[in-house]
C-alpha cells in the first residue's frame, strides 16, 4: 500500500481510521508501515442532528495500524460542500 500512496503526496486526502474517525488533510509523508503525516488537517465529526463539525488538528500523524481507508479528495467538489447542512450517522469502528 505504501507505494500507491506516492501519488497522493501533496494532495488533500481523507483517512478513515479503525475507530471510525474521518481525518482530512494534505499528505506530507508516509513510511513502510503506512504511518501518515498530514498537514493542515481536521477531523470531520458526523452527527444525525446537526451538520458536520470540523475540529482543527493542524500537523497530525496517524499510525499505520489505525488506518482503514485512504482516498484522495477532489478540492473543487469538497470546497463546494456546505458541511454545516450535511447530516449523517457517525461512522462505526471497523470490526474484524
Amino acid at each position: 500500500m505504501a507505494t500507491s500512496l506516492e501519488s497522493y503526496m501533496g494532495h488533500m486526502v481523507a483517512i478513515v481510521t479503525q475507530d471510525g474517525r474521518m481525518i482530512v488533510g494534505t499528505l506530507k509523508g508516509f513510511d513502510q508501515t503506512c504511518n501518515l503525516i498530514l498537514d493542515e488537517s481536521h477531523e470531520r465529526v458526523f452527527s444525525s442532528t446537526t451538520g458536520i463539525e470540523q475540529v482543527v488538528l493542524g500537523l497530525y500523524i496517524v499510525r499505520g495500524d489505525n488506518v482503514a481507508i485512504v482516498g484522495e479528495i477532489d478540492d473543487d467538489v469538497d470546497s463546494g460542500l456546505d458541511l454545516g447542512n450535511v447530516k449523517a450517522e457517525p461512522l462505526n469502528p471497523v470490526v474484524y
